[in-house]
C-alpha cells in the first residue's frame, strides 16, 4: 500500500477537525504550526515538502500540545533549526522523545518504517543510540499506561485505514540490530 501526504490530510481532517478547527497543510518549506487569526480562520500544521515522515512528526507535535500551547505558533516552543551545539541538541532530544514515540506509533498504525531523526547533520555528532532508545522506551511507557487521547484517535483512524491490528503490541516496534542490543 502507498503511503501518499493527501491520505493523513484527510484522515485527519476526518478525525479532527469538527472538534479542533485543525487542518493538516502541505508546506513548501519548513514545518510550522499556526493557530487561527485573522488571515486564516482555523489552525494550521504545516508539513514539509508533502513529505509523509513530516506530516506523521507535525501531527504527533500537536497531538501533545495542550490547549493554551495550540493557541501559540509553533506551540510557543524552543526551536534551534540544524547546527546545534551539544547543548542544545541535548535539550532538542530531549523534547523530542515523545513527539518522536507517537510518530513510530503513527508509522506502525499506517505500517510504515519508521526513522528516529536527531535532526542535526550540520552540527555535533549527536548520540543516535541513545536517543533512540529513549524513544523505544517511551513507546514501551506508552504502550503500558496509553497513549495521548488524540494521538490515540489517529492511531485508531490509521490502523483502520491501512488494516492494522490495534491495540498496538510492543512486537510491532522493530529494533534495528544495534539498539537490540541495548535492550
Amino acid at each position: 500500500m502507498q503511503h501518499q501526504y493527501q491520505t493523513l490530510i484527510m484522515l485527519f481532517k476526518q478525525t479532527f477537525f469538527s472538534q479542533y478547527n485543525t487542518r493538516l497543510v502541505k508546506g513548501a518549506k519548513e514545518p510550522v504550526y499556526l493557530p487561527a487569526n485573522n488571515q486564516c480562520n482555523y489552525h494550521q500544521i504545516i508539513f514539509a515538502h508533502g513529505y509523509f515522515a513530516s506530516a506523521l512528526h507535525e501531527i504527533a507535535h500537536w497531538c501533545i500540545a495542550g490547549e493554551s500551547r495550540r493557541l501559540l505558533e509553533d506551540y510557543g516552543y524552543w526551536y534551534v533549526p540544524d547546527g546545534r551545539d551539544q547543548q542544545q541538541q541535548n535539550q532538542f532530544e530531549h523534547v523530542e522523545v515523545k513527539p518522536q514515540a507517537l510518530e513510530w506509533a503513527f508509522c506502525v498504525a499506517a505500517n510504515k518504517p519508521f526513522n528516529v531523526s536527531a535532526d542535526n547533520l550540520n552540527g555535533c555528532e549527536a548520540d543516535t543510540t541513545g536517543f533512540r532508545l529513549n524513544v523505544y522506551q517511551q513507546v514501551q511507557c506508552y504502550l503500558k499506561n496509553g497513549f495521548p487521547e488524540r494521538a490515540n484517535k489517529f492511531i485508531h483512524a490509521l490502523a483502520q485505514y491501512y488494516q492494522v491490528s490495534i491495540p498496538l503490541t510492543l512486537s510491532q516496534f522493530e529494533l534495528d540490530h544495534e539498539l537490540y542490543q541495548h535492550v
